[in-house]
């Protein structure tokens, strides 16, 4: 067998294996998100992510309450598609403005500080949204 084939056979296996790698990684995805919304029907969910072109890709998922208070906030860093949820402990019963200002303090916003940032955005569109949702209209 000439080496081409070989190597394109190699390719192939090693692009099933992505694909297979990629399609755990979203049911582990979707098993987390629906975890969530078992658990608390109330409050709020945002989510971020950052990519790098050589470093590790991040996705976050910030859960907080009617009043704004951080109920779980879940990190996915890795260049893999092995890469799994893990709770951020530091940061539940804090208040969402806390965790901004705690980010805002932090020089570099690469990676898990960015993700951070574009799920605390997300969350606070969805108040500002539900605020002037819940104004009273003048006639």
């Amino acid at each position: 067998m000439e080496i081409w084939k070989i190597a394109l056979f190699l390719l192939g296996v090693v692009w099933l294996l992505q694909c297979f790698g990629t399609w755990m990684q979203m049911r582990h995805f979707r098993s987390v998100m629906s975890a969530i919304t078992d658990k608390w029907s109330d409050g709020h969910l945002g989510a971020g992510n950052a990519r790098s072109r050589l470093g590790k890709g991040v996705i976050a998922i910030v859960v907080v309450d009617s009043a704004a208070v951080i109920r779980k906030v879940l990190v996915m860093e890795g260049r893999s598609v092995l890469a799994k949820f893990h709770p951020l402990l530091e940061h539940e019963g804090k208040d969402l403005a806390q965790l901004k200002a705690e980010l805002e303090q932090v020089e570099t916003q690469k990676g898990r500080g960015s993700a951070l940032n574009q799920a605390i955005q997300q969350l606070e569109k969805i108040k500002q949204s539900s605020e002037h949702a819940l104004q009273p209209v003048r006639i």
